[in-house]
């Protein structure tokens, strides 16, 4: 029997429901359920809940159910862990996500049965160097990691060191440091390039540059991209949407391609391009 861990959307009653269900349904069957402790609070599962830190060991599947920023949190929870992981939509157009709820059974029993593919995402390291501190902290991202100015109405000042040696200070609202697939996030929005999803390659995109260098760079994943923050403006970083450190001068991010891989469960190939053509509501002829 299989390990099954289950993450949902906070604010979606019916993925609580769902999750109720679906706990139930694997329990029947055999299989053991676990959740994150706050979600399983949330879906009155509290028996079942462990430590976020905890959560990806021995999984043989994760079941995320919300919509891509549901799968973007469980992609940081388990992709350390190689853990393959089943979306099932409860946003909009979900374009991370594989399945609808009302598919969710036969889409599990497809996967036990072996009737699926994982489809390899590569994903951003990224690590804090404190100026002088020690500060050991690190995350991983499907989309982007970004290093933005704090303050309103001022740019932040990065500078950009490509594996070790100096590139170039940018004067800048942020800089977007994106992945293949993070290619149609924030990355997009600032004019940078679409990139199919299935490439290894770091995007370094300014966002507003106060310079005539604005174009993205398209590196190679096994390349450390350092940017340090230079001057008296600090600057958050985010990590896939979710702001998780302030940095002042001197401190800096460095960010490489990780050895893990987002694995995502498919049931089919994924067509890239008629997701972009959703995207963007093109039309067929």
């Amino acid at each position: 029997m299989s390990k099954v861990g289950l993450v949902l959307h906070h604010q979606r009653e019916e993925a609580a429901n769902v999750t109720r269900d679906v706990a139930a349904w694997l329990g029947e069957r055999g299989h053991t359920v676990e959740l994150p402790e706050a979600d399983a609070a949330l879906a009155g599962l509290e028996d079942r809940g462990v430590p976020e830190e905890w959560f990806g060991q021995e999984l043989d599947l994760a079941v995320s159910l919300g919509g891509d920023g549901t799968m973007l949190r469980t992609v940081s929870l388990v992709s350390e862990d190689d853990v393959p992981i089943l979306g099932v939509n409860f946003g909009q157009l979900g374009y991370l996500t594989e399945v609808e709820p009302a598919d969710l059974s036969t889409s599990l029993e497809r996967f036990f049965a072996g009737e699926h593919r994982i489809e390899q995402r590569m994903l951003l390291e990224i690590r804090l160097a404190r100026g002088a501190a020690s500060d050991d902290r690190h995350w991983v991202a499907l989309n982007e990691a970004v290093l933005e100015r704090t303050a309103a109405g001022h740019t932040v000042r990065l500078g950009v060191s490509l594996d070790g040696e100096f590139f170039t200070t940018y004067a800048a609202d942020a800089l977007i440091v994106a992945t293949a697939t993070g290619s149609t996030a924030y990355s997009l929005s600032a004019r940078g390039p679409i990139v199919a999803p299935d490439h290894r390659a770091i995007l370094l995109t300014p966002v507003s540059p106060h310079m005539l260098f604005d174009r993205t760079l398209i590196l190679n994943c096994e390349e450390i991209v350092r940017l340090e923050v230079q001057g008296h403006r600090p600057a958050t970083l985010s990590v896939d949407g979710q702001a998780v450190a302030d940095l002042v001068d001197g401190d800096a991010i460095e960010c490489k391609g990780s050895p893990h891989a987002a694995l995502l469960v498919t049931f089919g190939a994924r067509d890239f391009h008629h997701i972009l053509k959703a995207k963007f509501g093109l039309a067929d002829r």
